[in-house]
């Protein structure tokens, strides 16, 4: 049987024929002008694959070292203080570059989705269907409204949600879906959108690593009712920390503005309660040159991750993350592949990574814990506010249900790279490609 008559997920747990082949040939060839060094691997004293730094990130360029003195020369160092500052001048580009009407700019991701939950009044009692995966910004988001997240475990090979799993979940106190684009990557938005229109429910995307990815098309952010995104120092689009809500409803935004800002509208007058979310003119000064260096990057990082998995299919138990058919563009924020023990002489992955690292590549498991399972749920089920707010049976069901086997798995099995290596030169992604290979081919030495 060939590797094309065998199903991806049955490929997850069988060696391809081609792989086998080709080990037993005298191993897989190595990439580029790699020969390997030496075949002691570098964790155990080896010569490694490379000694050579990856790109640097963040960096700041001379255009944002210029524009940062301009806005400390200016004196408008809060976003109030100017109607033509950076941080209004940001939000305005920024939803011309994504494609939105309006753009509200916060002080962090997760203040960007507690705000787009408030502008859409979501609040106690209500539910929100959000996956496991992810950073806990997402869930902390849902909690402090105060609504339940419910989890909804994810697709083992995409590491999204799983829409399969999300209408078994539905109650009458479902009020919104948030799907997660992880590692940059869109979501099943078809069938997200679909489930949402069928159900009534609100789509608010957690695009915080999804900058410039786009679904059929369209970019990630735009096809639910709101959008957030991260500008925290890792993210692809940086300025340490910072966020910004997306959409098109001038209603809808014009809440979102009120709540964040400390609950006074536009005009002035003070409407609701509300928390200080606001974006600082220096967050707007380091992010607005980087949007014209943004687009090059991200043709950069895809055209390397494309690469990467165009070699890795040929290593047994390297599985990279699937992109939906309808994914245009990823944003790569990380690159993401499942690492199978099996078929490393049952080698953990901990050691996996220890070895990788030695051979010049940095990488780590990512997400280590699992979210579904950490200390937030039992403090929700027993605090005072959760039990006035939801009844004795449902807290217990949703104890029941909060079991999610796919992330498990996942958080075991996870492999990734960062951002930054990925604006590497394919030189670069050899180096990573033949030490992935390296470990492979001489995995008997981890045991």
């Amino acid at each position: 049987m060939s590797k094309k008559d065998i199903t991806r997920r049955k490929f997850i747990s069988t060696a391809s024929a081609a792989a086998i082949s080709a080990v037993a040939a005298g191993g897989i060839a190595a990439c580029g002008n790699n020969n390997k060094k030496s075949a002691k691997l570098a964790l155990f004293g080896g010569e490694p694959v490379r000694t050579k730094k990856f790109p640097p990130w963040p960096t700041a360029d001379e255009n944002v070292v210029k524009s940062i003195v301009t806005t400390t020369k200016s004196g408008i160092w809060c976003r109030i203080q100017s109607k033509s500052g950076t941080v209004p001048t940001f939000e305005k580009k920024f939803a011309e570059l994504i494609g939105t009407k309006f753009c509200l700019a916060t002080g962090s991701g997760t203040q960007a989705l507690h705000t787009a939950l408030a502008g859409l009044e979501i609040g106690g009692g209500d539910e929100v269907l959000v996956p496991p995966y992810t950073d806990p910004g997402s869930i902390s988001a849902i909690l402090i409204c105060p609504a339940l997240p419910v989890i909804i475990d994810v697709d083992p090979e995409s590491f999204q949600i799983d829409p399969d799993k999300i209408e078994e979940r539905i109650n009458e106190n479902t009020k919104a879906i948030m799907p997660v684009h992880i590692m940059g990557q869109p979501v099943n938005m078809d069938k997200i959108m679909n489930i949402a229109q069928k159900h009534n429910l609100k789509v608010i995307e957690d695009a915080c690593q999804a900058h410039l990815a786009e679904y059929k098309g369209k970019k990630c952010g735009t096809m639910g009712i709101l959008g957030c995104f991260s500008f925290q120092a890792s993210k692809v689009l940086a300025c340490g920390e910072g966020g910004a809500v997306i959409g098109n409803d001038e209603e809808i935004m014009d809440k979102c503005y009120t709540f964040h800002n400390r609950g006074t509208s536009r005009k002035g007058t003070t409407d609701i309660g509300g928390p200080k979310y606001r974006m600082n003119e220096f967050e707007g000064a380091v992010l607005l040159p980087q949007l014209e260096t943004l687009e090059k990057q991200s043709v950069r990082r895809n055209s390397n991750a494309d690469y990467l998995t165009s070699k890795f299919k040929d290593i047994p138990g390297i599985y990279p993350q699937k992109l939906y058919d309808g994914t245009t563009r990823g944003a790569y924020y990380k690159y993401g592949f499942i690492y199978k023990k099996e078929y490393f002489n049952g080698v953990d992955r901990s050691k996996f990574l220890k070895a990788l690292s030695a051979e010049g590549i940095p990488c780590s498991g990512y997400i280590n814990f699992r979210l579904d399972k950490e200390p937030w749920t039992e403090n929700l089920i027993n605090s005072k506010t959760f039990r006035k707010l939801y009844s004795k049976e449902r807290l217990k069901r949703y104890r029941e249900e909060n079991d999610c086997p796919n992330n498990n798995q996942i958080c075991n099995e996870m492999v990734v790279f960062s951002q930054n290596q990925l604006l590497g030169t394919k030189n670069d992604m050899d180096d990573i490609i033949n030490a992935v290979l390296k470990i492979y081919e001489n995995r008997d030495q981890l045991t």
